[in-house]
């Protein structure tokens, strides 16, 4: 509408311009109108005027609005500038234009001051970094970085040495748990690093979060299991032997205290105290081997890392395991699913860690008719899995929780190390396990270690 409008305007002034033109060619030489041929030279040359007025005035009225709509100029206003009729049309829809691009650009910066709001509240800390450069930092990551107000990231890099060199190790992806120094005491924090595309830029999204308490929590959880138990195998083992003790003194001494005679002890009481003695005996020896269990789980060795020949492996422990399955009427099976992965891991602790999952799910398979162990294993998302199922009784739901807990057995001749050893372990390869189980149908066990391709 616009544009036809300003097409006829310049039409008609060209049609009366040529009009003119033609009157003045027509009436030329005739000396009788030579004062009429000077007025229309005039009205030519004014016409010639108006017409470059009209097209330099539109074209700098559209140039002011781009230009104000290029350097984002909100107080640009086309409605009292005295232009003449011809360009109310033009004037009105670059105000509209003017006004609606206005409140597109209130209603984003509302919506970016809502989210910077929002970023600054939540408890996660958020850097976005493009080229060394901080694009948007929230105050929960300055909090934790201790870096104050500060957008600058060599001032960052200055003040957090340690912290940045690790989350440069981590590259264009990766996730890791960071140690930063706070004049509060040292902080736990779960870093996490994406990169994403921003304007064709690259751009780091790295993600804080300040897990301290957790973990705080989760050792203090662990410290009052492990003493629970501790207590309770200490009290099993201590307790007859204070009351036998106490016996025997009662066997050995009259009833005002002073030592009975060996001549005054017959059989039946010397054979009451061989007996409290070989309980004792009994009890000692198993206290000392709980204490040398517990020696166990605080000296796990350091993993010896090298490439394994993973169906050797496998081939390995199944043949280490078949004739005890066998003999305990459990048909065991194993299998490999062969990759172009070459793992690197401690074997002999990865198979003490596999036998100990084995063991266990022969026993759990001791109360069914069908009794099966499979070990499989294979490659997925650049992990090594291991899995031992069975098709024993399962594990209640709220045992599944308890088992990785050292010395809590729910076998009667378990020690209940073998799982808290072996999650040990599978962590010293920065793996993990882990248990899925249905009461009534079996139990598998996952262990997942990182793999080089």
């Amino acid at each position: 509408m616009l544009t036809q409008r300003f097409t006829w305007l310049i039409v008609i002034r060209v049609l009366i311009l040529t009009a003119v033109l033609g009157i003045l060619l027509w009436i030329w030489g005739d000396v009788r109108l030579f004062f009429t041929q000077i007025i229309l030279v005039i009205v030519i040359i004014a016409i010639l005027a108006e017409l470059i007025r009209f097209v330099n005035t539109s074209n700098r009225e559209m140039a002011r609005f781009l230009f104000a709509i290029r350097h984002g100029d909100l107080s640009v206003n086309f409605k009292y500038r005295p232009l003449g009729s011809s360009f109310l049309l033009l004037q009105q829809q670059m105000t509209e234009l003017a006004d609606a691009y206005r409140n597109v650009k209130i209603e984003k910066e509302a919506q970016y001051q809502l989210l910077q709001a929002l970023v600054d509240r939540i408890s996660v800390g958020i850097i976005i970094l493009t080229e060394d450069n901080v694009t948007l930092i929230n105050g929960t990551a300055q909090r934790l970085l201790n870096v104050g107000t500060s957008q600058d990231w060599k001032l960052i890099r200055q003040q957090n040495p340690a912290f940045t060199e690790q989350l440069i190790e981590l590259g264009d992806e990766g996730r890791k748990l960071i140690e930063v120094q706070a004049p509060t005491g040292n902080r736990m924090i779960s870093t996490d690093v994406a990169t994403m595309l921003i304007l064709g830029r690259p751009s780091k999204l790295i993600t804080l979060q300040d897990i301290n308490a957790e973990i705080e929590q989760k050792e203090l959880e662990a410290w009052h299991k492990l003493i629970r138990i501790l207590t309770h195998e200490i009290m099993n083992s201590i307790t007859p032997i204070a009351s036998l003790t106490e016996t025997m003194q009662g066997m050995l001494t009259n009833g005002d205290g002073t030592r009975k005679l060996a001549s005054k002890l017959n059989d039946e009481t010397v054979a009451d105290i061989l007996f409290s003695l070989n309980t004792i005996h009994v009890r000692s020896e198993g206290l000392l081997d709980f204490v040398e269990n517990y020696r166990k789980l605080t000296r796990v060795p350091k993993p010896n890392f090298a490439p394994v020949d993973l169906n050797g492996f496998v081939a390995s422990v199944h043949k280490l395991m078949e004739d005890t399955a066998q003999r305990s009427g459990v048909t065991f099976n194993a299998r490999y699913t062969r990759t172009d992965i070459k793992p690197s891991f401690d074997a002999a602790l990865i198979q003490q860690v596999l036998i100990n999952l084995i063991s266990n799910a022969v026993y759990a398979t001791e109360e069914v008719t069908l009794r099966r162990v499979q070990l499989s294993a294979f490659v997925q998302d650049k992990q090594l899995i291991f899995e031992v199922t069975d098709t024993g009784k399962g594990i209640p739901v709220h045992l599944l929780r308890e088992i990785f807990v050292p010395f809590y057995s729910t076998r009667t001749d378990g020690s209940g190390i073998g799982l808290s050893l072996s999650k040990q372990i599978v962590s010293s390869h920065r793996g993990n396990i882990t248990v899925h189980s249905t009461p009534g149908e079996g139990t598998t066990f996952t262990v997942a270690l990182p793999v080089a391709r």
